[in-house]
């Protein structure tokens, strides 16, 4: 006669891993109550039970709002590598949400999260750049990061890590020069940006030269833009596979042919037939940023009257739908048609 047996494994639906949920109002304190314990495993297990909670925009919320965010901030110091990374997977997740961001600058959150830039965990430092990336994408976020004097130690970390990493810190480059190009100068970010143009990457092709958009508004920016070099490189961008990258890259040499040597060297670089071929593209920045840097270099008379035979083209981009192209167009047509 077969006798009743429990067996001892857990059911088959419930993560070993995972701290258990508390039901309903009582799930997250329990949690953050947890991530406070002495216990190691307990902070681990608490951990992975929140970064699968936070997912859920309602829980997000409730956990940034429940004081979750002081104690994460603690948990960056942990010396555990495991509590490390998924403490700053949560931070990832949390900064998708305003109020997250928010609590990042309130309670001095990025900090903490920079010092783990040297981390030893890939997973942790990719977290890490994930978080930064988002808060950056935000003028207040880009504003904090700079003041902070975060660009420099961003700069030296580029040709420091893997591919992935790399493109996100890149990307956060980008969204700082946005708002102040200066530090990155001052950090002779140029120079380590123009390495990575000819990444094999289009990820990190995109990312860098987003960054030199930016930083070759200053003035400084367009002069140091010519003194690496860097034109001949961005006009062959111009027929790069990824749009994205054509679009920074004409971005920037009309930003950088708005000085005398730039647009000398844009035009000695073979600049005006790419471009020309850009201005069919159904690419709204493609075309625009195209448009642009022909009207900047049409300043030039040797330039001016190689266009002049290109007016006709031109004047068809007047019919476009985007107003944008529209007005593009049209600067461009009056200066290439200017006569002393």
């Amino acid at each position: 006669m077969a006798s009743p047996q429990t067996t001892e494994q857990p059911p088959p639906h419930i993560d070993p891993t995972q701290a258990p949920v508390a039901f309903g109002n009582w799930a997250l304190p329990k949690l953050i109550m947890e991530l406070q314990d002495v216990e190691l495993f307990t902070r681990q297990r608490a951990l992975a039970a929140l970064c699968e909670l936070v997912h859920d925009h309602e829980r997000a919320y409730e956990a940034i709002l429940s004081g979750c965010m002081e104690r994460l901030k603690v948990l960056l110091q942990d010396e555990d590598n495991l509590v490390r990374v998924k403490t700053t997977e949560v931070l990832y997740v949390l900064a998708s949400h305003s109020l997250g961001r928010d609590a990042f600058l309130k309670f001095d959150i990025v900090g903490p999260l920079a010092n783990l830039l040297e981390d030893p965990e890939n997973a942790c430092r990719k977290n890490v750049h994930q978080a930064l990336n988002r808060i950056a994408e935000f003028p207040s976020g880009a504003v904090f990061m700079v003041c902070m004097g975060l660009v420099p130690r961003l700069v030296l970390k580029v040709s420091d890590e893997e591919e992935d990493i790399r493109a996100l810190i890149l990307s956060t480059l980008s969204c700082c020069v946005s708002v102040n190009a200066l530090p990155a100068l001052e950090s002779d970010a140029i120079s380590v940006l123009k390495d990575q143009l000819s990444h094999p990457s289009p990820a990190i092709r995109q990312a860098a030269t987003s960054a030199l958009v930016g930083i070759s508004v200053p003035a400084d920016g367009k002069m140091k833009v010519c003194e690496e070099d860097l034109l001949p490189m961005l006009v062959k961008l111009l027929s790069d596979e990824d749009q994205g990258v054509v679009a920074n890259a004409a971005g920037t040499i009309m930003n950088t042919a708005v000085i005398t040597k730039g647009k000398s060297e844009a035009l000695d670089a073979g600049a005006i037939a790419p471009l020309m071929r850009l201005v069919v593209s159904e690419n709204t920045a493609v075309c625009a940023n195209a448009l642009r840097a022909l009207t900047v270099l049409a300043e030039v008379p040797r330039a001016r009257a190689q266009l002049l035979e290109h007016v006709p083209l031109l004047t068809s981009r007047l019919a476009h739908p985007n107003s944008i192209i529209q007005r593009a167009a049209s600067t461009a047509i009056e200066v290439i048609s200017w006569k002393p």
